[in-house]
């Protein structure tokens, strides 16, 4: 169940792969949350028995870490889900029930979990909220798997809600031209591009393989409000969520004939533009703010760090066939990611839509890079030569130097329930890594919520920055609602 170079006893112990031990490394901690509102109270006993029957027979939620020196192993175990399912006594008369969420998940980043047990847990919150009912939290930690797949896992637990019988439906990523087939005419055409693009791609690669380098070795990001200092990823970690329309990053996305990845990325730029635009002007002296003018300094290098997960995500009804079987289904799971950094740019523009066309760009170009391959190479290269603390103290240094982490993950496209309990939300992060800043977009239904999580000693208002991203994204919409240009194209 883990990536290659695992192994088994004869005791059915697995060994971690070195990626997941990665993740218990002192300075590389990382644990993942998924904030999850439900439209209806949640009843605990349905769900202990839905776990029952699916979430713990998967090997890694019913398995629990044992360190034997320097090898760490999952060692199956029987789950005792009273020890992982927690329904907190709560007053009826909380005054900010919404602060009181952000307060207790807050909390949790500052509890190491128990390594007697399996490595996870749920936190069923029965309390209505601004946009739900109740809440769940899990909170799992990274060395179970990496995002996609968790995800992917956890969706494989809910069916929709208009069929309880069926698994969600998921977007399948169609590959561009994938029905293209030349005609002799065009065939040189085609052999020639074929050529120019594998070239550029050997340059990019190249070029993001020095900068990679560099940034361990002296390149870093520009301070700003963003930035967390040193020691940050040993802080508390605060998570706020905003939902907003998926339908208008899909205008945005159908008028300028882009992808969603493409408007989210654009989306970011403008908010955090506007977000270190207001707090430079703010941080002036007294009678030199200019909140309506330009107060960024005039070369900002900021750089996001995303994390690829290379391995190809189990579907979901491969997921349901596993959790439905009794026998240990070997399957590969684990952590196998590789590094990207996205550069963003930060400016105020006249044209809301230059943001959209910046990012297109920039994803333009990573896709003609084989930067996620290489730095996974390296990573398993130190890893095998040096051992766990050199490679996690490269990554920490490289994470260190960059300003944020950015991701997105593709949900259900249409309303599902979690043990009869329909959702209302989903809002996945991580924390225990070294940014002050982490930027997680999620789809669900018809919507998209932008989670943050933040170091408040660095962002003390992150309602503001989910306000700037929000307003960036009414901007970009009406903007490309009223171009007539691309009403032409």
């Amino acid at each position: 169940m883990e990536t290659a170079g695992s192994s088994s006893d004869d005791q059915g112990m697995v060994k971690l792969s070195p990626e997941s031990r990665l993740f218990h490394a002192p300075r590389f901690n990382c644990h993942i949350i998924a904030i999850i509102g439900c439209k209806t109270s949640i009843n605990p006993s349905v769900v202990k028995l839905g776990l029952e029957q699916t979430l713990i027979k998967h090997p890694r939620f019913s398995s629990k870490l044992v360190v034997d020196g320097r090898n760490m192993k999952w060692n199956p175990t029987t789950v005792n889900l009273e020890d992982h399912i927690i329904v907190p006594n709560l007053d009826a008369d909380i005054e900010s029930p919404d602060q009181f969420i952000e307060d207790y998940i807050s909390h949790l980043t500052t509890i190491p979990m128990d390594l007697s047990k399996p490595l996870w847990e749920l936190h069923i919150i029965n309390l209505k909220t601004s946009d739900a009912e109740a809440i769940w939290v899990f909170r799992i930690h990274h060395s179970i798997g990496d995002g996609a797949s968790l995800m992917s896992l956890l969706l494989a637990c809910t069916r929709k809600t208009d069929d309880p019988e069926a698994l969600p439906s998921i977007p399948v990523k169609k590959r561009a031209g994938s029905s293209f087939s030349p005609s002799s005419d065009g065939l040189v055409w085609w052999f020639f591009l074929s050529i120019w693009k594998i070239l550029r791609m050997i340059w990019n690669s190249l070029v993001d393989l020095v900068l990679f380098c560099a940034t361990i070795l002296f390149l870093k990001d520009t301070k700003t409000p963003l930035k967390g200092p040193q020691g940050v990823d040993l802080k508390p970690r605060r998570f706020v969520y905003r939902s907003v329309s998926l339908d208008d990053i899909k205008l945005v996305k159908n008028k300028m004939n882009i992808t969603i990845n493409d408007v989210i990325l654009g989306v970011t730029q403008a908010g955090l533009s506007q977000y270190l635009n207001r707090e430079y002007g703010e941080n002036k002296k007294d009678g030199e703010t200019q909140h309506n003018k330009v107060n960024l300094p005039k070369s900002i290098l900021l750089r996001a760090t995303v994390l690829v997960n290379l391995r190809p995500t189990p579907g979901i009804q491969t997921l349901a066939d596993l959790m439905n079987k009794e026998s240990n289904v070997k399957w590969g799971w684990g952590n196998r990611l590789g590094y990207l950094v996205l550069p963003f740019t930060v400016s105020l523009q006249d044209d809301p839509l230059h943001y959209i066309r910046q990012a297109k760009a920039t994803i333009d170009r990573k896709k003609l890079s084989l930067e996620p391959f290489c730095t996974f190479q390296i990573a398993k290269l130190v890893l095998f030569t040096f051992g766990v603390k050199v490679a996690a103290a490269i990554a920490h240094r490289f994470l260190s130097n960059t300003t944020l982490a950015f991701s997105s993950v593709v949900g259900p496209l249409e309303e599902v329930s979690f043990y009869g309990h329909p959702l209302a939300f989903i809002a996945p992060s991580v924390y225990g890594h070294p940014h002050a800043l982490t930027v997680h977009f999620q789809s669900y239904f018809n919507k998209m919520t932008i989670v943050l999580a933040v170091d408040v000693d660095v962002i003390p208002h992150p309602h503001k920055l989910c306000d700037d991203l929000e307003h960036s994204l009414n901007l970009i919409k009406d903007a490309a609602l009223y171009n007539k240009e691309l009403d032409a194209v």
